[in-house]
């Protein structure tokens, strides 16, 4: 029996590495000669450079860049094959480099993301992944800009500073510095933001709150975003105000989609195409993918639902192990998910539960492969789908 695994992170606990381990101990108890190929995965977030690079046999290169505050930081970019990079804007720009008393989208740089797609550049990668997830910023990709050689002027020919409030300041866009090598660079943005830059449903307003934004500030950055997008149509006749995704990582998804000429992916999507799970699942028996919790969220552009799809495209079974279960988890029904179980098996606190995770999470496993070993329904009878290989359907016997 061939045992694909395939999940998320369980967020502030276990790695996706970590929860692959553990289902595979939990398989174990039940089937010892199981084939059970793990295959690490993000959705274009936290995680995602790991998840490739220790998937694909890629490597690690350190870059010392400008983090979101202006003081230096350190951040890492993923090498692959074939010369592809892959990085995190978290890693450079994002919320894990502050304390919550230090957020602020008003002064917060993407200029050390910049830095990353200029050292992948000197690296000599011709196509660069970015993940665009767990953004501290709101300044609309210019600080990234900057980094890569384009200059915004103020009214006295001077350069703007770093941050959100910067923008209102722009009055011009000169881009004769641009980093040429990024018209020869194919680069891909990982996302499943699909919001505008701007208005009731932009940047600012969803996602400023978690960046420290007041609903003040969230006007002030709302109309600066406005400002710059009004500046970019009219100097470089880019228009990318309501572009779906423009509103990513606070704006960064627009900066990338003018001045990099980036192509938008849902994170997950690209992540499973780079680490090979259509070739896995050709003769894949089950799947086994997660996440933390599940609920109507999944369906866009989480882990478990994309593994779903692809597992769905060709006919193998799909149980999900998580968490807890939220409203709307049913909707994943249709997407190729056939069956879900939650980890708490008794009344527990979510501290308690994520203490005791590993326990949880390998008896659960053993728990879905003791199911699937005696038919799951009492009444159906386990019968052989394709006598060379262990792959078995239920008939329904009368009951």
């Amino acid at each position: 029996m061939k045992i694909i695994i395939a999940s998320d992170s369980f967020k502030g606990c276990f790695s996706t590495f970590e929860v692959a381990d553990t289902i595979e101990k939990g398989i174990r108890k039940v089937n010892k000669e199981a084939t059970i190929i793990k295959i690490p995965v993000a959705d274009g977030g936290e995680g995602t450079v790991d998840a490739l690079v220790l998937g694909t046999g890629g490597r690690y290169e350190d870059v010392e860049v400008v983090g979101p505050l202006g003081t230096r930081t350190k951040a890492k970019i993923g090498i692959l094959k074939d010369d592809v990079a892959v990085i995190e804007m978290a890693s450079a720009s994002g919320l894990p480099l502050l304390k919550r008393s230090e957020l602020n989208p008003l002064i917060t740089t993407t200029f050390g993301t910049g830095q990353l797609i200029t050292a992948a550049l000197d690296l000599g990668c011709s196509k660069i992944l970015i993940g665009l997830g767990g953004s501290a910023t709101n300044d609309g990709g210019v600080g990234m800009a900057q980094a890569l050689g384009v200059s915004f002027k103020n009214r006295l020919g001077e350069e703007i500073g770093f941050g959100g409030s910067e923008l209102i300041h722009i009055d011009d866009i000169d881009i004769s510095n641009l980093d040429r090598r990024i018209y020869k660079t194919e680069i891909i943005i990982m996302s499943d933001v699909t919001n505008p830059l701007c208005g009731e449903n932009g940047a600012s307003y969803i996602y400023g709150p978690q960046k420290g934004a007041t609903d003040e500030t969230i006007k002030l950055l709302d109309n600066n975003l406005n400002h710059y997008a009004s500046v970019l149509k009219d100097k470089l006749g880019k228009d990318v105000k309501n572009m779906e995704g423009a509103g990513a990582a606070g704006g960064l998804g627009a900066g990338i989609l003018a001045f990099c000429n980036g192509i938008m992916s849902p994170g997950i999507d690209k992540v499973l195409e780079v680490s090979g799970l259509n070739e896995h699942l050709n003769d894949a028996d089950l799947v086994i993918t997660g996440e933390g919790r599940i609920d109507y969220q999944t369906l866009y552009g989480k882990v478990a639902v994309g593994v779903g799809k692809r597992s769905l495209s060709k006919n193998v079974p799909v149980v999900a192990i998580v968490g807890s279960i939220g409203e709307g988890a049913s909707e994943v029904y249709s997407q190729g998910i056939n069956a879900i179980f939650d980890i708490v098996d008794k009344p527990m606190s979510l501290t308690d539960a994520m203490e005791n995770v590993s326990f949880l999470l390998e008896q659960a496993a053993e728990n879905v492969m003791r199911l699937i070993n005696i038919g799951c329904l009492s009444g159906h009878t386990r019968r052989p789908v394709n006598k060379d290989k262990e792959t078995f359907s239920y008939e329904n016997s009368g009951s």
